[in-house]
């Protein structure tokens, strides 16, 4: 979340990092968008009795700030076909894995059990079946023959850093297509003047 704040404050980024919304209401995220001028809040999970409950709140607070895309960041809750539905082609997350491979936690502990020489991460649209969905841009590293599940991680972190924004910059400029499960670039798309965009 803080690389899409840090990567949007650029003057010809086409998208305005607008609200940070969190389920944890002690999110680290929420502080630091406080702390630079973001509107933040918190819709706690605990609360609501059940997810449709928990997901309109947020819908209502999503469209209160008038957003149009969301990026996931570190929210992991599983979202229902219903609030997925509300953002098809609008909603991005990044995994740190190499998709189809590694779906699910433990990517990087995976990756080493299996031996694997290449692993990486990837940006895509959200869709209702987890950690699936079109994909926009992957980011691969070799591993290391001494590395651990930490330092694999944190050379995958620098990829998703990169190329998370330069995914949700491609959408709010409207250089993305999507063509069944495969992304292909617009080249001749102009930017929405009004997009605004949150990392939820």
């Amino acid at each position: 979340m803080q690389a899409l704040v840090r990567r949007a404050r650029a003057p010809a980024f086409p998208a305005e990092i607008a609200l940070v919304l969190s389920n944890r209401p002690d999110a680290p995220g929420l502080a630091f968008a406080k702390a630079n001028g973001i509107a933040c809040a918190a819709v706690d999970h605990k609360i609501y009795a059940g997810r449709e409950e928990f997901e309109r709140s947020m819908q209502a607070l999503l469209e209160l700030h008038r957003i149009e895309i969301i990026c996931l960041a570190g929210f992991m809750r599983l979202l229902t076909p219903w609030f997925i539905a509300q953002w098809q082609g609008r909603m991005l997350n990044v995994h740190p894995a190499l998709l189809p491979a590694y779906r699910g936690l433990d990517t990087h502990e995976r990756a080493l059990a299996d031996g694997v020489k290449i692993h990486g991460c990837t940006t895509h649209f959200v869709v209702p079946a987890m950690d699936e969905g079109p994909i926009i841009a992957q980011a691969a590293v070799a591993v290391l023959d001494d590395d651990t599940p930490e330092s694999l991680a944190a050379r995958v972190l620098e990829q998703e850093h990169i190329i998370y924004p330069a995914s949700l910059e491609r959408l709010a400029a409207g250089m993305l297509r999507v063509d069944g499960n495969r992304v292909f670039s617009n080249d001749c798309a102009a930017a929405p003047a009004s997009l605004r965009n949150p990392p939820a």
